[in-house]
């Protein structure tokens, strides 16, 4: 009979609790493992789905988006082509006859002056059609147009003066030396004060007057409205105008003259021209130390100095020889001069004002 150890028997126990505890576990661990595998695969595949999906999506919004712009275009097309026929298929429209007889006005003035000088200033004021209308009268005009003038509201007076009926009680006073006047006044009723007055060829002077003349500080206007002549070739100068000091009816003192130039009119071989005069003056003449600035076909402005007593200009060079006066010199190279010819070397200065021909 075989005995047999009691611990021994315990200890083979526990290692058979230990080998069944070892497999349960190593089951245990493969059965998660193999659960996490197939979820993996699972998001795996939910994930490729998900961006076959997006991917069909997004080629179906770009197409959709293609198809709009193709539309969109299609129809623009469409639409222009639309616009052309109805063009022209739709008859011009004719003339007014007010149109026709402005027109004919316009030329009947041009046989005594020919016509130019356009100009891209915009009136803020709306012409009257109707002549017989009040806003043709001058006491009408005059108190219209006195508040701008006492401003220098200088865009709105060049509104005004091209107005037609403005232009229109202007040329009524063509080849007179009357004039309308708005102001103040002395015991006589001449002007005396502060006053505005219109005169022939759309010109204006607004400023101080003394017993009937323009004396103190005072603005002058002239606008070449439809005009052009040998002072105004191909209606380059659109305004002129003198701002300044004035004694016994002319600009005495000193003062600013200048005109309104367009530059679209000058061609390069006309080189520059005169811009702005400023010094002292002598019955509207030249008379001291003079600044001028000159303005080319490129809007070039060039500064330059001169020197006249009465009109007549001190010359910086001797050109004689070829009949020309070197009277400005370019302020920032004084070997560059403008030159007139030798007989014009007389009565320089406002000649419009002055009468001096």
């Amino acid at each position: 009979m075989k005995l047999t150890d009691p611990d021994n028997d315990k200890k083979w126990e526990e290692e058979q609790d230990d080998a069944g505890s070892l497999w349960q576990k190593t089951v245990t661990t493969k059965v998660l493992l193999g659960v996490i595998a197939f979820l993996l695969i699972l998001i795996l595949i939910l994930l490729t789905v998900l961006a076959g999906k997006r991917s069909d999506r997004q080629d179906q919004t770009d197409q959709d988006l293609q198809q709009s712009i193709t539309d969109y275009a299609k129809e623009q097309q469409e639409l222009e082509e639309q616009v052309l026929e109805e063009e022209e298929e739709s008859p011009e429209a004719e003339q007014p006859a007010d149109e026709e007889e402005d027109e004919e006005e316009e030329e009947e003035a041009e046989e005594e002056e020919p016509s130019s000088a356009e100009n891209e200033k915009t009136a803020i004021v709306v012409d009257i059609e109707d002549e017989n209308d009040e806003a043709y009268t001058r006491e009408y005009i005059l108190k219209e147009a006195y508040p701008f003038f006492a401003d220098n509201r200088q865009d709105a007076i060049w509104d005004l003066a091209h107005l037609k009926r403005y232009v229109k009680l202007s040329k009524g006073l063509e080849g007179t030396d009357e004039y309308y006047y708005q102001g103040d006044v002395d015991s006589d009723g001449k002007p005396h004060g502060t006053g505005l007055a219109i005169y022939e060829k759309n010109s204006y002077y607004f400023g101080e007057w003394s017993h009937g003349k323009r004396h103190g500080k005072g603005t002058w206007f002239r606008f070449y409205i439809n005009q052009k002549n040998k002072n105004n070739a191909m209606g380059i100068y659109m305004s002129h105008s003198y701002s300044g000091e004035w004694a016994d009816d002319l600009p005495n003192g000193q003062g600013a003259e200048h005109y309104d130039v367009d530059i679209s009119k000058l061609a390069p071989t006309q080189g520059r021209i005169l811009q702005n005069v400023v010094g002292p003056f002598k019955n509207g003449l030249y008379n001291g130390d003079m600044y001028a600035n000159t303005v080319d076909y490129t809007g070039n402005v060039q500064e330059w100095d001169g020197i006249a007593k009465e009109g007549v200009f001190t010359l910086w060079r001797d050109m004689s020889a070829i009949g020309e006066c070197a009277v400005w010199r370019y302020r920032d190279d004084h070997s560059v001069c403008l030159d007139i010819d030798k007989s014009e070397n007389k009565n320089q200065g406002i000649r419009e004002l002055t009468g001096i021909k």
